[in-house]
């Protein structure tokens, strides 16, 4: 009858050792940027104080604080709203994306005709086409995740398009002569090479994924951190607006992580020597 292995003395140990010294050099990474935020923010309060600065051009960190504790009851449901719309908007382009890559990759043709379409599109700032949206689709959620996809849409085509150039041609030569199917060629080969492009696009929008849900809000909107501006604006609340740029930063930042954590689900084999390093 086979036993269990007993754990040795020394497993829970390195096993707790390799987690300390992840998290350790976590810390040690971002230690230093988050240092100088500090002293940004403590030099900040002292020149408004020095300057005797008008709340109402720019006010103090504490005044920003104070503005959160005093309106703080407001913003969940601005948040949730544009949370939504980020997130909807970010899965939609990356649906998109991926899809118009696999074309432009197997179609020359399209390539060389919807390419150069592609690039000239990003000409156009999505704050001149959210009225646009609005009067074709509505105010609703519709137009909303439209101009979010639109943001973030770019470089997950070109992330896409170009991991899925960079496949080995070799493998790819070996799966043809094996009589493999295109489907099966793009299942077995080239999407497995085009994972960490598609991911290094994701991350560039959702980085920018939050900014076109705001951009949207401000042409028209019930809920969401685009109003919440907007209102504070109106009543020369620069204080308040303060606030939401701090919420729209930590909604971007906290997307940009999700998509990072995803991206190592997906494609661990990437981060393997990494983690090899941290935890040796």
């Amino acid at each position: 009858m086979a036993t269990e292995a007993p754990l040795t003395q020394g497993t829970l140990p390195r096993e707790g050792g390799r987690l300390l010294g992840r998290w350790g050099s976590a810390a040690l990474e971002y230690t230093p940027a988050l240092v100088l935020l500090v002293a940004l923010v403590g030099l900040w309060e002292l020149l408004v104080e020095l300057l005797n600065t008008r709340p109402y051009i720019l006010p103090a960190p504490s005044a920003i604080w104070n503005a959160l504790l005093d309106k703080g009851h407001l913003l969940p449901n601005h948040i949730q709203a544009t949370a939504t719309e980020a997130v909807l908007g970010l899965v939609a382009a990356a649906v998109g994306g991926v899809l118009l890559a696999v074309l432009l990759s197997s179609i020359p043709l399209a390539r060389r005709v919807l390419y150069p379409i592609i690039v000239t599109s990003q000409t156009v700032p999505a704050i001149v086409l959210a009225p646009l949206l609005m009067v074709w689709v509505g105010i609703g959620l519709e137009s909303k995740l439209i101009v979010v996809a639109l943001v973030g849409f770019f470089p997950i085509v070109v992330s896409t398009v170009d991991g899925l150039a960079s496949a080995d041609r070799d493998m790819v030569a070996l799966v043809r002569s094996m009589g493999a199917s295109r489907i099966e060629e793009l299942r077995h080969v080239l999407i497995p090479s085009a994972i960490p492009g598609f991911f290094a696009g994701l991350k560039i929008a959702a980085a920018y994924a939050v900014i076109g849900a705001v951009i949207a809000e401000w042409v028209a909107a019930k809920e969401g951190l685009g109003i919440f501006i907007i209102r504070s604006q109106a009543s020369f609340r620069i204080d308040q607006i303060f606030v939401a740029i701090a919420v729209i930063a930590l909604l971007s930042i906290a997307l940009f992580v999700a998509v990072h954590l995803l991206a190592r689900a997906a494609s661990p084999w990437k981060y393997a020597n990494d983690q090899g390093e941290n935890g040796s």
